[in-house]
């Protein structure tokens, strides 16, 4: 790199300064990481080089890449690299024709320009990043105070619900004891079930909304999935699905509130009985690591949605007929899962179907 005389020096320091003007006026005028502002950063820097009307300016980063004409296949080039905390590693090139220039053709404080403006493009990426996680967590806090005053309405809803179904229920059944009509009895039937349907939504409102305590303790695995599987053979037998149960943990106990993690059991595989065709199997695996205890239960359906997935988990959200589902299922689940300091993931189940996978601490 030789050195240059006093007028091109001070010609090409115009020009390095004049990219750095534009290319921070272009990010701070940004309103996003976008495609076009990394178009103007490279036009820019184009400008800046020595023997601009040869050079060739490449960027890539994350999804990105972009060049200013097409790359022939021998250049020679300086490099600066891009490292952004989340983001593939980047870099910019600054190339020339490998038949007309030599490396002393580029210039020391071509490469300082080269490595601050990497450190311009890392600050202007990690800026909206900041700003969505910003954004990501207010939207949490909103929701979770949403999800309070939810909690608090269907607390006193599910309350005033209860006694006056009582009544219907309780008339009901005197009814249908005296009624000899067999037309009445059918409506009157209706009426029992329909209010009993009723009662268990309200249930499920009153459990999800109530802080109900913890009952841990150290409890044999094997008695409480063969219980859940027990209850609801006459389900499996109905739509005649198989249950396939499979254990391959090492250890026989394990410490959790035993009523809580039934209803779990209770929640997801109804929902797989519901999503399940006929003479398909829901497979039921039981292990665990040095660390963790799992349950994962896979079913043959239809799967879930890609785009519904985040939305699973809410609480009144549901793909069923406003008579197969309230929408609180996996909300208990989640809730119960995170209260024993867990996780619960959904992944595809080849070639169709769905898994749940529950990981729970051991300690």
């Amino acid at each position: 790199m030789k050195s240059l005389p006093l007028s091109e020096k001070l010609t090409e320091r115009v020009k390095e300064l004049t990219c750095l003007y534009e290319i921070s006026k272009t990010i701070s005028l940004a309103n996003n990481v976008e495609i076009k502002v990394f178009k103007k950063i490279i036009k820019s820097i184009k400008k800046a080089w020595r023997f601009n009307n040869d050079t060739i300016v490449e960027i890539q980063i994350s999804d990105y890449h972009l060049t200013t004409a097409k790359i022939p296949q021998n250049t020679i080039y300086q490099i600066s690299y891009i490292t952004i905390p989340g983001v593939d590693r980047g870099f910019i090139k600054v190339h020339y024709p490998q038949k007309k220039h030599s490396q002393d053709h580029f210039l020391d404080d071509e490469q300082k320009l080269l490595d601050t403006l990497a450190i311009e493009i890392e600050n202007y990426i990690q800026k909206f990043q900041i700003l969505d996680n910003k954004a990501s967590l207010q939207k949490t806090v909103e929701r979770m105070k949403r999800l309070s005053v939810v909690g608090e309405m269907a607390a006193t809803i599910a309350h005033e619900i209860n006694n006056p179904l009582a009544n219907i229920l309780g008339y009901a059944e005197l009814i249908k004891l005296s009624n000899t009509n067999l037309e009445i009895d059918s409506d009157i039937t209706t009426i029992i079930n329909s209010v009993i349907y009723t009662r268990e939504i309200v249930k499920k409102i009153m459990f999800f909304s109530c802080d109900r305590p913890n009952h841990f303790q150290v409890e044999e695995v094997k008695p409480v999935i063969n219980f859940a599987l027990l209850f609801l053979k006459p389900n499996f037998q109905k739509k005649e699905i198989k249950s396939e149960l499979i254990f391959k943990n090492n250890i026989t106990s394990v410490k959790i509130d035993s009523v809580q993690i039934t209803q779990v059991l209770f929640n997801l595989l109804i929902n797989a009985l519901h999503a399940s065709p006929r003479n398909s199997v829901i497979k039921i695996i039981i292990e665990n690591d040095r660390e963790n205890f799992f349950i994962t239960i896979a079913d043959q359906g239809l799967g879930i949605p890609q785009e519904i997935r985040p939305k699973i988990f809410e609480p009144f959200f549901t793909t069923k007929d406003i008579k197969e589902g309230s929408g609180l299922g996996l909300s208990i689940v989640h809730g119960i899962i995170k209260s024993h300091k867990g996780e619960i993931e959904v992944t595809n189940n080849f070639p169709t179907g769905t898994i749940f996978k529950i990981r729970l601490p051991l300690s």
